[in-house]
């Protein structure tokens, strides 16, 4: 079996999906368990000992190249990490990034700030994709969310924040913060083994067994409707299935010739959700949506629909297509 939690990498830093993310995020969940169990057992020590507690990791952190994976990519199975691309030269910069410091201390440790300055650092700057500045990501569990581009208010810096700290900790177990002395118990806690039939759909998935991995995925949901992994592994599947023997360049220049095939509209939707462009994918099917009637209209809603769970409901991309595509309909 593959691992589960790949590198952030290139692709990853240009907001590709990460097609093993519904095997990603169990081991991510069990990797930040893990975490705090350790500093909870720390934690104790040092109070068995006497000694004051040390904080876990530091609220705002300047990362550099040379540092980028350890304070980035490997902190980010334990906590949050939120990304501030900034420069000395930028005057927004100096509006947003005391609110983003102010807001690493409010929250006490639920998520990371690290801070990037992109004249430095024009390495990451251009692996990010970076073309103003400031501009806000995050890395969980060693996957890119972008968040926004320029300045904002704290009240909506504080909405993305909360949309940020939902999906870390419902998607992949992760949650910031120190944990009290007392909760060590209830952090190690047994760990769950995985169920054989899920084990098999996703080595059907890493095989390359698309047929064989969707019907293993729909044998775990007749039984468990409710299995969120299933689910999206189900999604993930059906995906790489339709995109299979697909030519990209006939795909997007059918697509841009008649803006009114539907069918080659979902087609590009899907390509440019395997390559990594959410936001063109979504942003497709909403005017798809927006500019038919009828059976065209709901077929293209649908797979936005189906779209969704591929990157998950609490992913603040697909909250923001979801508000988009209430527009065009009502």
């Amino acid at each position: 079996m593959q691992p589960r939690n790949s590198r952030l990498n290139s692709a990853a830093l240009r907001g590709a999906v990460d097609l093993a993310a519904v095997k990603a995020a169990g081991e991510a969940a069990q990797k930040a368990e893990q975490a705090r169990a350790e500093r909870a057992r720390q934690a104790a020590a040092a109070e068995a000992d006497g000694v004051a507690p040390q904080p876990a990791y530091e609220l705002v952190i300047d990362v550099t190249e040379d540092t980028f994976e350890t304070e980035v990519v490997q902190r980010s199975t334990e906590v949050p990490v939120v990304i501030d691309f900034w420069a000395e030269w930028c005057g927004p910069c100096k509006q947003l990034s005391p609110i983003l410091e102010g807001l690493a201390e409010e929250y006490a440790g639920r998520f990371v700030l690290a801070k990037i300055d992109v004249d430095a650092n024009q390495l990451i700057a251009q692996q990010f994709g970076i073309q103003g500045i400031p501009a806000v990501m995050a890395v969980v569990a060693g996957q890119l969310v972008p968040l926004f581009q320029g300045a904002e208010s704290a009240a909506n810096v504080r909405k993305v924040l909360d949309q940020l700290i939902l999906v870390a900790e419902q998607r992949f177990g992760i949650s910031g913060g120190a944990v009290a002395p007392g909760e060590a118990a209830d952090a190690v806690g047994p760990q769950r083994p995985e169920d054989p039939a899920l084990a098999a759909a996703h080595d059907a998935l890493d095989a390359g067994d698309l047929g064989g991995a969707i019907r293993a995925y729909q044998n775990v949901l007749i039984d468990q409707p409710g299995n969120t992994e299933a689910k999206l592994g189900l999604a993930q599947a059906e995906l790489l299935k339709r995109v299979e023997g697909l030519d990209l360049q006939a795909v997007r220049a059918a697509a841009a010739a008649d803006p009114k095939d539907v069918e080659v509209q979902l087609q590009a939707a899907d390509l440019d959700l395997v390559g990594g462009h959410v936001e063109d994918a979504f942003g497709r099917l909403v005017a798809t949506v927006g500019r038919t009637f009828g059976e065209d209209r709901d077929t293209a809603r649908l797979r936005l629909l189906e779209l969704f769970e591929v990157i998950g409901p609490e992913d603040p991309r697909v909250v923001a297509a979801r508000a988009a595509l209430a527009r065009v309909l009502f």
